[in-house]
């Protein structure tokens, strides 16, 4: 009887690949927290009953660790572990500075 040592595909598989995260873009709210930013994403949904098209916004707290997200900025975040009560996003990418604060 041959014994084959194979590994799991799951344990030779980088972090990316086992696992797609969710990525979201929105508009940085706050600003104000040590390393967390607010960030509002924007939806379009259709009414159930009337089929209307509404908005629907939705706040999400995300891990900023350099702290370089300002208020009225466009930026991406991508899910994560908990890192807090209500943190289980962090940022990625800032996609557009907002220029009146400045």
């Amino acid at each position: 009887m041959a014994t084959e040592t194979t590994t799991p595909a799951a344990a030779t598989a980088t972090p990316e690949a086992r696992h797609e995260r969710h990525i979201l873009t929105g508009r940085v709210t706050s600003a104000k927290m040590e390393k967390t930013i607010v960030v509002e994403v924007l939806r379009l949904v259709q009414h159930p009953k009337y089929r209307r098209v509404v908005r629907i916004s939705k706040k999400f707290y995300a891990h900023d660790e350099k702290r370089e997200a300002k208020p009225g900025d466009t930026v991406r975040i991508v899910s994560a572990r908990p890192l807090s009560k209500l943190k289980r996003w962090r940022l990625k990418e800032i996609l557009t500075r907002n220029t009146s604060a400045e």
